[in-house]
Protein backbone atom coordinates (compact mmCIF):
# COMPACT_ATOMS: atom_id res chain seq x y z
CA UNK A 1 0.00 0.00 0.00
CA UNK A 2 1.32 2.95 -0.95
CA UNK A 3 1.52 6.00 1.47
CA UNK A 4 0.89 9.54 0.33
CA UNK A 5 2.34 12.15 2.58
CA UNK A 6 1.33 15.51 2.31
CA UNK A 7 3.15 18.58 3.75
CA UNK A 8 1.10 21.19 5.18
CA UNK A 9 2.44 24.79 3.95
CA UNK A 10 1.26 27.70 6.35
CA UNK A 11 0.05 30.69 3.88
CA UNK A 12 1.88 33.47 4.59
CA UNK A 13 0.33 36.36 5.92
CA UNK A 14 0.44 40.37 4.23
CA UNK A 15 1.66 42.46 7.37
CA UNK A 16 0.89 45.91 7.54
CA UNK A 17 3.23 49.09 7.91
CA UNK A 18 2.22 51.64 9.89
CA UNK A 19 2.31 55.02 8.60
CA UNK A 20 4.96 55.67 10.95
CA UNK A 21 7.02 53.16 9.01
CA UNK A 22 6.53 54.37 5.99
CA UNK A 23 7.71 57.94 7.33
CA UNK A 24 10.81 56.88 7.89
CA UNK A 25 11.12 54.72 4.74
CA UNK A 26 10.24 58.01 2.94
CA UNK A 27 12.45 60.27 5.12
CA UNK A 28 15.45 57.79 4.37
CA UNK A 29 14.61 57.67 0.25
CA UNK A 30 14.40 61.51 0.43
CA UNK A 31 17.92 61.65 2.09
CA UNK A 32 19.76 58.69 0.77
CA UNK A 33 19.90 59.40 -3.09
CA UNK A 34 22.40 60.97 -4.64
CA UNK A 35 20.28 63.68 -5.92
CA UNK A 36 18.52 64.31 -2.96
CA UNK A 37 21.95 64.62 -0.78
CA UNK A 38 23.15 67.31 -3.73
CA UNK A 39 20.07 69.25 -3.63
CA UNK A 40 20.03 69.34 0.32
CA UNK A 41 23.72 70.41 0.29
CA UNK A 42 22.95 73.15 -2.58
CA UNK A 43 19.63 74.32 -0.40
CA UNK A 44 22.05 74.85 2.61
CA UNK A 45 24.94 76.31 0.59
CA UNK A 46 22.64 78.73 -1.07
CA UNK A 47 21.48 79.70 1.50
CA UNK A 48 24.30 80.86 4.12
CA UNK A 49 25.90 82.10 0.81
CA UNK A 50 22.42 85.06 0.06
CA UNK A 51 22.18 85.62 3.56
CA UNK A 52 26.17 86.20 4.53
CA UNK A 53 26.53 87.87 0.69
CA UNK A 54 23.91 90.26 1.54
CA UNK A 55 24.59 91.21 4.86
CA UNK A 56 28.43 92.14 4.29
CA UNK A 57 27.96 93.68 0.64
CA UNK A 58 24.82 96.07 1.27
CA UNK A 59 25.15 96.22 5.19
CA UNK A 60 21.75 94.82 6.23
CA UNK A 61 21.32 94.54 10.05
CA UNK A 62 17.52 93.10 9.96
CA UNK A 63 17.17 89.57 10.88
CA UNK A 64 14.03 88.96 8.67
CA UNK A 65 15.24 90.60 5.48
CA UNK A 66 18.79 88.65 5.48
CA UNK A 67 16.66 85.61 6.00
CA UNK A 68 14.01 86.13 3.51
CA UNK A 69 17.05 86.57 1.00
CA UNK A 70 17.17 82.82 0.83
CA UNK A 71 13.24 82.65 -0.05
CA UNK A 72 15.18 83.29 -3.83
CA UNK A 73 16.72 80.53 -3.92
CA UNK A 74 14.43 78.23 -1.95
CA UNK A 75 11.74 79.07 -4.08
CA UNK A 76 13.14 77.51 -7.14
CA UNK A 77 15.17 74.26 -4.72
CA UNK A 78 12.23 73.37 -2.93
CA UNK A 79 10.10 72.42 -5.47
CA UNK A 80 12.09 71.10 -7.82
CA UNK A 81 13.83 68.39 -4.63
CA UNK A 82 9.62 68.17 -4.24
CA UNK A 83 9.41 67.05 -8.23
CA UNK A 84 12.25 64.88 -7.75
CA UNK A 85 11.19 63.04 -5.02
CA UNK A 86 7.42 62.13 -6.24
CA UNK A 87 8.73 61.47 -9.66
CA UNK A 88 11.70 59.33 -8.56
CA UNK A 89 10.05 56.18 -7.92
CA UNK A 90 8.86 56.13 -11.88
CA UNK A 91 12.45 57.18 -13.15
CA UNK A 92 14.02 54.82 -11.31
CA UNK A 93 11.38 52.26 -12.00
CA UNK A 94 11.11 50.94 -8.22
CA UNK A 95 7.23 51.72 -7.91
CA UNK A 96 6.19 48.47 -8.54
CA UNK A 97 8.29 47.07 -5.47
CA UNK A 98 6.86 50.04 -3.30
CA UNK A 99 3.82 49.44 -3.94
CA UNK A 100 3.73 45.57 -4.07
CA UNK A 101 5.42 46.22 -0.11
CA UNK A 102 2.98 48.47 0.38
CA UNK A 103 -0.05 48.29 -1.47
CA UNK A 104 -2.22 51.05 -0.20
CA UNK A 105 -0.62 53.59 -2.44
CA UNK A 106 -2.68 56.43 -1.19
CA UNK A 107 -0.54 55.89 2.16
CA UNK A 108 2.49 55.89 0.39
CA UNK A 109 2.14 58.93 -1.58
CA UNK A 110 1.53 60.45 1.40
CA UNK A 111 4.19 59.38 3.31
CA UNK A 112 6.67 61.24 0.23
CA UNK A 113 4.75 64.49 0.59
CA UNK A 114 4.86 64.86 4.49
CA UNK A 115 8.86 64.86 4.74
CA UNK A 116 9.13 67.19 2.04
CA UNK A 117 6.88 69.83 2.85
CA UNK A 118 8.48 69.39 7.07
CA UNK A 119 11.83 70.05 4.56
CA UNK A 120 10.76 73.59 3.43
CA UNK A 121 9.48 74.34 6.75
CA UNK A 122 12.83 73.35 8.09
CA UNK A 123 14.56 75.62 5.54
CA UNK A 124 13.36 78.39 6.39
CA UNK A 125 13.81 78.06 10.24
CA UNK A 126 17.79 77.33 9.12
CA UNK A 127 17.88 80.67 7.41
CA UNK A 128 16.47 82.63 10.93
CA UNK A 129 19.41 80.60 11.88
CA UNK A 130 21.77 81.73 9.63
CA UNK A 131 20.61 85.31 9.36
CA UNK A 132 21.36 85.58 13.07
CA UNK A 133 24.70 86.17 13.53
CA UNK A 134 24.94 88.09 10.17
CA UNK A 135 22.54 90.05 11.48
CA UNK A 136 25.47 90.98 14.48
CA UNK A 137 28.44 91.01 12.26
CA UNK A 138 26.42 93.32 9.76
CA UNK A 139 25.52 95.36 12.25
CA UNK A 140 29.02 95.90 14.15
CA UNK A 141 30.82 96.57 10.14
CA UNK A 142 28.24 98.83 9.19
CA UNK A 143 27.82 100.62 12.79
CA UNK A 144 24.14 100.79 12.72
CA UNK A 145 22.06 99.12 15.12
CA UNK A 146 20.77 95.63 14.46
CA UNK A 147 17.27 94.74 13.72
CA UNK A 148 15.80 91.43 15.54
CA UNK A 149 11.65 92.78 14.48
CA UNK A 150 10.88 89.12 13.32
CA UNK A 151 6.98 89.56 13.61
CA UNK A 152 4.72 85.98 13.88
CA UNK A 153 2.43 86.59 11.07
CA UNK A 154 5.74 87.43 8.57
CA UNK A 155 7.61 84.01 9.85
CA UNK A 156 4.51 81.66 9.85
CA UNK A 157 3.25 83.87 5.87
CA UNK A 158 7.09 82.94 4.88
CA UNK A 159 6.88 79.42 6.10
CA UNK A 160 3.45 79.00 4.27
CA UNK A 161 4.54 80.30 1.28
CA UNK A 162 7.43 77.39 0.84
CA UNK A 163 5.26 74.78 1.78
CA UNK A 164 2.71 76.27 -0.78
CA UNK A 165 5.18 76.58 -3.55
CA UNK A 166 6.50 73.34 -2.44
CA UNK A 167 3.70 71.35 -2.57
CA UNK A 168 2.84 72.93 -6.05
CA UNK A 169 5.91 70.96 -6.80
CA UNK A 170 4.69 67.78 -5.41
CA UNK A 171 1.49 68.06 -7.07
CA UNK A 172 2.75 68.85 -10.63
CA UNK A 173 5.12 65.98 -10.27
CA UNK A 174 2.15 63.41 -9.21
CA UNK A 175 0.02 64.93 -12.26
CA UNK A 176 2.87 64.27 -14.73
CA UNK A 177 5.32 62.14 -13.18
CA UNK A 178 7.88 62.83 -15.41
CA UNK A 179 10.79 65.03 -13.55
CA UNK A 180 12.18 67.66 -16.57
CA UNK A 181 8.90 67.85 -17.79
CA UNK A 182 7.47 69.00 -14.80
CA UNK A 183 10.39 71.07 -13.49
CA UNK A 184 10.45 73.27 -17.05
CA UNK A 185 6.88 73.52 -16.57
CA UNK A 186 7.32 75.18 -13.36
CA UNK A 187 10.38 77.20 -13.86
CA UNK A 188 8.80 78.43 -17.08
CA UNK A 189 5.44 79.33 -15.13
CA UNK A 190 6.31 82.45 -13.75
CA UNK A 191 7.45 83.88 -16.75
CA UNK A 192 4.16 82.99 -18.64
CA UNK A 193 2.07 84.85 -15.62
CA UNK A 194 4.54 87.85 -16.51
CA UNK A 195 3.48 88.10 -20.09
CA UNK A 196 -0.71 86.90 -19.15
CA UNK A 197 -0.35 90.01 -16.71
CA UNK A 198 0.43 92.36 -19.77
CA UNK A 199 -1.97 91.24 -21.75
CA UNK A 200 -4.79 94.13 -20.81
CA UNK A 201 -6.72 93.64 -18.23
CA UNK A 202 -7.98 90.44 -18.77
CA UNK A 203 -5.06 89.28 -18.50
CA UNK A 204 -3.90 91.03 -15.70
CA UNK A 205 -7.22 90.20 -13.40
CA UNK A 206 -6.55 86.68 -14.56
CA UNK A 207 -2.38 86.36 -13.17
CA UNK A 208 -4.01 88.37 -10.17
CA UNK A 209 -6.60 85.16 -9.57
CA UNK A 210 -3.88 82.29 -10.79
CA UNK A 211 -0.76 83.29 -10.50
CA UNK A 212 0.31 81.59 -6.95
CA UNK A 213 3.51 83.23 -6.92
CA UNK A 214 1.61 86.64 -6.84
CA UNK A 215 -1.71 85.49 -4.56
CA UNK A 216 0.32 83.75 -1.68
CA UNK A 217 2.14 87.23 -1.24
CA UNK A 218 -0.44 88.04 0.88
CA UNK A 219 0.50 85.40 3.81
CA UNK A 220 3.57 87.65 4.50
CA UNK A 221 1.24 91.00 5.38
CA UNK A 222 -0.50 91.91 8.72
CA UNK A 223 -3.64 93.07 6.48
CA UNK A 224 -5.18 90.25 5.02
CA UNK A 225 -8.78 90.96 2.88
CA UNK A 226 -11.49 88.49 2.15
CA UNK A 227 -10.62 88.88 -1.63
CA UNK A 228 -6.98 88.06 -0.83
CA UNK A 229 -7.87 85.21 0.61
CA UNK A 230 -10.58 84.10 -2.31
CA UNK A 231 -7.83 85.08 -4.79
CA UNK A 232 -4.83 82.94 -2.92
CA UNK A 233 -7.67 79.84 -2.88
CA UNK A 234 -8.39 80.07 -6.57
CA UNK A 235 -4.76 79.66 -7.36
CA UNK A 236 -4.33 77.02 -5.02
CA UNK A 237 -7.06 74.85 -6.10
CA UNK A 238 -5.73 75.72 -9.21
CA UNK A 239 -2.20 74.35 -8.75
CA UNK A 240 -2.22 72.27 -6.35
CA UNK A 241 -5.70 70.95 -5.34
CA UNK A 242 -6.44 69.72 -8.51
CA UNK A 243 -2.82 68.58 -9.79
CA UNK A 244 -3.13 66.39 -6.54
CA UNK A 245 -6.10 64.91 -6.76
CA UNK A 246 -5.85 63.56 -10.76
CA UNK A 247 -2.37 62.45 -9.83
CA UNK A 248 -3.31 60.80 -7.39
CA UNK A 249 -6.40 58.89 -8.95
CA UNK A 250 -4.15 58.01 -11.77
CA UNK A 251 -1.84 56.24 -9.21
CA UNK A 252 -4.00 54.67 -7.84
CA UNK A 253 -6.04 53.31 -10.71
CA UNK A 254 -3.45 52.75 -13.70
CA UNK A 255 -0.52 49.71 -13.50
CA UNK A 256 2.33 49.65 -12.61
CA UNK A 257 5.56 48.80 -14.19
Amino acid sequence: MELLMTTHIAPRTWQRSTFGTLLRVETRKLLDTRTSRIMTAVLVVVAVALVAGRGVVTGTADLFTLAGTAGAAFGILLPVLGILSITGEWHHRTALTTFTLEPRRARVLVAKCVPVLVAAALACVLAVLVALPVTAVAASVAGVEASWRLEPYELLGWIATMVLVTAQGLALGLLVLNAPAVIVIYLVSPMVWSFVGQLGKGGKAMAQWLDLNSTSDVLMSGDVTGGDLARLAASVTVWIVVPAVVGTLRVLRSDVT
